[in-house]
């Protein structure tokens, strides 16, 4: 390798099993790292299409609680790309995201807002019509 590269990104969650439950569980994403580091551990996942892996990061006292679902500061913060929207439009659903618009078509694909259990703001962006 070459140079620098983005690897992960510390996600805020306040229960790991609740979050390992939605994102392994439910959306498939690949379980990479489980360590227990005594009162906290290191979980990486990973979106099995690639990516930066997501360190699930169980929150710590109140700042850190009240960031969660606001890490982005109210804006879209995380995207997931896939090759069937209406496959995994559904899967997301079935999991737990809450979807605040009807799929809409821009150059770049097939794009709607979406948020996990958190309350994060992500886009779930499919190839264009």
């Amino acid at each position: 390798m070459t140079g620098l590269a983005l690897s992960a990104l510390s996600l805020l969650v306040p229960d790991y099993d609740d979050a390992l439950a939605f994102f392994v569980g439910g959306l498939g994403f690949d379980l990479i790292e489980d360590v227990d580091q005594g009162r906290k551990r290191w979980i990486t996942v990973a979106a099995p299409g690639g990516g930066p892996k997501l360190v699930l990061a169980r929150a710590e006292g109140a700042e850190q609680t009240a960031a969660i679902g606001a890490q982005g500061g109210g804006r879209v913060w995380l995207f997931l790309t896939t090759d069937d929207f209406a496959r995994d439009a559904a899967r997301l659903t079935a999991a737990g995201a809450r979807f605040e618009e009807a799929p809409r078509h821009e150059p770049y694909g097939t794009v709607a807002v979406w948020r996990d259990p958190w309350g994060n703001r992500w886009d779930l962006i499919g190839p264009p019509v």
